[in-house]
């Protein structure tokens, strides 16, 4: 079980120098020649269906990980003569008997790091793993491998209406994939791998920034996968990487705008190393309407009227999307461009409810009268000679 720092007890009875087969006071030129030896007789590439030889490998990786760095192995060298003299932890749990015929108690140890005290058990393994313990967590080089696939990015052309009411429409979508040739490993079906010799099957390599300074980077010849082969595949031509092509169906949101970005999680391109798949980025397009039109949450009409209807008040119907249609009472003297709201005939919200419809009169001036219309107009004319509408303006301008 792991401590509060994610530390676990096991790993305190493992002897890295055992896992490579080397004594513990090999050289490093001695400790690098057994481990390139053990990871290319066990790697998981060369051996797909051979779980104990994955389960080697992983054990000969965290090894070399320790008693291959030097700073490390000094540590790891102080801790073994420390509290087991070379391999001997007993008393877990409870007091039983240490090193030298002395005692000690883990819970003690442990509580040291829990109470805010230094030097004890957990930061000797916070110093030699990285951080609070390795314990439950993956080796470098496993976390390296699960990544987080590529987010992909497409457009989706719908109608108006679909636009307001949601809809669910299938999209074609090309993305990367494993090689289907070569199944991602970036050689010629049929050739055997070797240990990359650039980074001597580690998956990286060390780039020093200056001073004691390092980082680990990506192996450039290999590309992390550790091996390499001195055939590429014809297909991809070595980088592992091909596209595949799918088809799925997505449900864009009621409501949705013109020019909205629809984000649907893990419909992206496949991860790497059992990381998750990325995301699928729709940016929707909207056909117009041939009638209405749209302002945030609201829907929005002309509706044309005449000057008597304008001028008497009337009573006219006009459509909703989807509904029946609505009257609106426009009263005498109406002005033109006046807007009229009709509650819950707009768009759908985030919240499920609708906006409004907002329908504005536009008042329409005939553009051929009859002989009887025409009359009409000059009977109105004479009747409001003396109530003249540009009266003053030119005065106060």
């Amino acid at each position: 079980m792991a401590d509060d720092q994610g530390f676990r007890p096991d790993w305190a009875q493992k002897d890295f120098y055992a896992v490579l087969g080397v004594g513990k006071d090999a050289s490093a030129a001695d400790v690098k020649k057994a481990y390139k030896k053990l990871a290319r007789d066990n790697h998981p590439d060369a051996h797909p269906d051979e779980p104990a030889k994955l389960e080697k490998f992983k054990q000969v990786a965290e090894a070399y990980d320790v008693v291959g760095d030097p700073d490390k192995r000094a540590k790891y060298d102080e801790m073994r003569q420390l509290y087991g003299s070379g391999g001997g932890f007993r008393g877990f749990g409870g007091g039983g008997g240490g090193a030298g015929g002395g005692s000690f108690n883990l819970d003690d140890l442990l509580g040291d790091r829990a109470r805010g005290g230094g030097g004890g058990f957990g930061d000797m393994f916070g110093d030699l793993f990285g951080g609070g313990g390795a314990g439950g967590r993956r080796t470098q080089q496993q976390a390296r491998r699960a990544t987080k696939g590529a987010d992909v990015e497409t457009s989706a052309t719908i109608s108006f209406t679909d636009a307001l009411d949601g809809v669910t429409i299938s999209l074609r979508l090309t993305s990367d994939s494993a090689c289907p040739t070569c199944s991602g490993t970036g050689g010629k079906p049929g050739t055997k791998p070797h240990i990359c010799p650039e980074c001597e099957g580690a998956g990286f390599v060390v780039q020093s920034m200056g001073g004691a300074f390092s980082i680990n980077e990506t192996c450039p010849a290999c590309g992390g996968r550790q091996l390499v082969y001195d055939e590429k595949c014809p297909t991809c031509h070595g980088s592992g990487r091909g596209t595949s092509a799918r088809t799925i169906q997505a449900r864009i949101p009621a409501g949705v705008k013109d020019g909205q970005r629809i984000r649907l999680r893990g419909k992206g391109g496949a991860g790497e190393g059992g990381g998750p798949a990325g995301d699928l980025y729709v940016a929707v397009k909207v056909r117009p309407h041939r009638v209405f039109g749209r302002a945030g949450d609201n829907l929005t009409l002309d509706v044309p009227i005449s000057f008597d209807e304008a001028a008497l008040g009337a009573e006219v119907t006009v459509p909703t999307l989807g509904g029946a249609p609505v009257t609106l009472r426009l009263p005498a003297g109406t002005p033109n461009g006046r807007t009229f709201r009709v509650r819950g005939r707009g768009a759908t919200k985030a919240d499920g409810t609708r906006g409004d419809l907002l329908a504005t009169v536009q008042v329409q001036v005939p553009a051929v009268l009859d002989q009887a219309a025409r009359e009409a107009v000059e009977a109105y004319r004479a009747a409001t000679a003396d109530k003249p509408l540009r009266a003053g303006l030119f005065e106060e301008a």
